[in-house]
């Protein structure tokens, strides 16, 4: 039997209904540091599978976890470039089930580095509906949400609509017309924004953390950008040290890392 995340996740208070249970397999504390969920579609073109990766890639450096569904495609390559040591994968099925066969491997490296987590107890086999309820999860723990190749009849879209209703931005890669038509109406509608630059983009969650910035609560509680009282209140005079030890700036009340 898989454990059980006994702790509150806030997170997850964005959902219709907040999971009656919930298991979990791997590091617990990758909960804790900002997050971001990266979906997309099973069959990638080039160009997505390069720049999916790249995102990835990039936002692990920032300290940023990756959270996606453990599916083939996009979902997969968002895992493998982020490294499974920094990556929550949310399963739809059972955590003794690796599947999609496919990716058995993938997920058996996560569940050993990073976290595995699902809403079904061991034996549980997925169904369409609990794709759904996977998605709805993804979704919930990120931050924001990112879709890097969607058809108009993708999956992908469901969790758009997720993230619609639960107020969290929504970016995309710019595609040709006659791709990925899905995310083009994201930005036809005005629902997504493009991310045109990779560095730029993650540059708003911060330092790298190939830095010498010491990595714990405080330095991914920092890369939320929170207010000097939130800071304050969480931390007390740390957040002080920090500043004078050149590691944060506190402007127009709130805490960066630099």
């Amino acid at each position: 039997m898989s454990p059980l995340v006994t702790e509150h996740l806030s997170a997850l208070d964005v959902m219709k209904k907040y999971p009656a249970e919930l298991f979990y397999r791997g590091d617990l504390s990758l909960l804790k540091r900002p997050k971001v969920s990266i979906v997309g579609t099973r069959k990638p073109s080039l160009y997505t599978q390069e720049f999916t990766k790249s995102l990835a890639r990039a936002l692990a450096k920032c300290g940023v976890c990756v959270v996606s569904g453990a599916a083939m495609g996009v979902d997969a390559l968002a895992h493998e470039a982020a490294g499974v040591d920094n990556t929550i994968a949310v399963l739809g099925c059972g955590l003794d089930i690796r599947y999609p066969a496919f990716n058995r491997e993938l997920i058996v490296s996560i569940e050993e580095k990073g976290l595995l987590l699902s809403p079904f107890n061991d034996g549980f086999r997925a169904t369409n509906w609990s794709f759904v309820v996977r998605n709805e999860l993804v979704v919930a723990l990120g931050d924001i949400l990112i879709v890097t190749e969607a058809d108009l009849n993708s999956g992908s879209l469901r969790s758009v609509e997720y993230a619609l209703k639960m107020e969290k931005k929504i970016f995309v890669l710019p595609h040709r017309l006659t791709e990925s038509m899905g995310t083009n109406r994201l930005l036809l509608e005005g629902k997504a924004e493009a991310i045109y630059d990779i560095d730029t983009f993650v540059s708003c969650f911060g330092t790298s953390v190939e830095t010498e910035v010491p990595k714990d609560d405080f330095f991914y509680f920092c890369q939320r950008m929170p207010t000097l009282d939130e800071t304050v209140e969480k931390f007390g005079d740390r957040v002080y040290e920090a500043e004078l030890e050149g590691r944060v700036a506190i402007q127009h009340g709130m805490v960066k890392l630099i």
